[in-house]
């Protein structure tokens, strides 16, 4: 259940501050990457170290299953993540941070809380709809399938990617094209097209995942006229809570030099207890921190 302070004070994550949280995703991260998630990196919590879980692998397993399972990974059941978004353009660089809360494939909550003009700032996720809420005007946005494609707080990422981030799962078909290494590690490339109906942001996106703990480690993006609109590179996979995750994404215009969106990873833990209620717009108005 949500937490609401008897005193009058905002609403408290459901994230207990001053317990020992379970074991540790995006989007995101965001935002996007969530989340992207996306959205979503000192990294474990409390002195001991995880052992991370095991990754079996069959000859059975379609690229649906890898797809499905890579989402796991950085997800979870559930999941909350502190993380850093840095947006690089030519003449300025802009820093936010960030938190987010997912749970399974029908809720997100991205919460921005720095800097201080943007504190409070924060994007909602309840099955197939979406909204923003923006503070200094007090106002509710509803994210409509034609906004899915706009840049998400001024970054590389876009809605779909940071707060949609369970999309690629559910709105997707999956083919295995081939094998590849990424930091000379084997991964498997995964080409995915939208299903007819479904309300997604691109036409095809093509997806690295590594083999030894089914991270994505690249991802690419392409419009409805076949070409190459952004791409996304994952870094320094380690320890995060209780499993291997990359602590770092880079998503970057193909076309566009000088720009990026940089999501590091500072804190996170998974599969915890989180009520669907917590996901709701009264949620998105009185988180602060």
């Amino acid at each position: 259940m949500v937490d609401r302070d008897t005193s009058g004070g905002p609403l408290k994550s459901p994230i207990c501050s001053n317990r020992n949280p379970h074991p540790v995703r995006a989007f995101t991260a965001a935002l996007l990457l969530l989340s992207t998630s996306v959205p979503i990196s000192s990294f474990a919590f409390g002195d001991a170290k995880p052992t991370p879980p095991r990754v079996i692998t069959t000859a059975a397993e379609s690229a649906t299953d890898i797809v499905r399972k890579s989402d796991r990974q950085q997800r979870g059941d559930s999941s909350y993540v502190e993380m850093t978004m840095t947006i690089t353009r030519p003449a300025w660089t802009r820093t936010m941070s960030m938190k987010s809360w997912t749970k399974g494939d029908d809720y997100a909550l991205v919460l921005i809380t720095a800097p201080a003009r943007d504190k409070g700032s924060s994007s909602l996720k309840r099955k197939r709809e979406m909204w923003n809420w923006i503070p200094s005007i007090e106002r509710v946005i509803k994210i409509a399938p034609s906004m899915l494609g706009q840049s998400w707080m001024g970054s590389d990422f876009t809605n779909d990617d940071l707060i949609n981030q369970s999309s690629i799962v559910v709105d997707y078909t999956h083919r295995l094209v081939r094998e590849d290494e990424v930091d000379d590690a084997p991964a498997w490339v995964i080409e995915a097209t939208p299903k007819a109906d479904a309300p997604v942001v691109w036409s095809k996106v093509v997806l690295w995942i590594g083999k030894a703990h089914y991270n994505q480690r690249r991802v690419q993006f392409y419009d409805d006229f076949g070409d190459l609109i952004s791409e996304l590179t994952t870094f320094d996979v380690g320890e995060l809570g209780d499993r291997i995750l990359p602590r770092r994404l880079e998503m970057r215009p193909a076309d566009e030099e000088g720009r990026k969106t940089e999501l590091i990873y500072r804190k996170a833990e998974f599969d915890f207890d989180v009520a669907a209620e917590f996901f709701s717009q009264a949620s998105m108005k009185e988180l602060r921190e």
